[in-house]
């Protein structure tokens, strides 16, 4: 899976899951760029994305991805 692809993905998680079809992500998007992104959408948002691509983030990395360009870098190394 490309980066590409998985941008294709996480995207339209991020629209499902913040109910906002106009999100637009990025490496660099923080939680503060999201409205509504608190600690719990956090997790409502990391059990989206283990479902969309079928694998558990082990906690150690979820809690550690500090933007989108990490999250994206942890799903292409589960992914693999």
């Amino acid at each position: 899976m490309t980066r590409e692809q998985v941008y294709e993905r996480l995207v339209a998680v991020f629209r499902e899951v913040f109910d906002d079809e106009s999100i637009e992500i990025h490496d660099e998007t923080v939680a503060d760029d999201v409205d509504g992104w608190d600690s719990f959408e956090h997790i409502n948002l990391v059990v989206a994305i283990e479902d969309e691509f079928d694998f558990k983030i082990p906690m150690g990395k979820v809690v550690t991805m500090k933007n989108v360009g990490e999250m994206v870098d942890i799903i292409l190394e589960m992914g693999r």
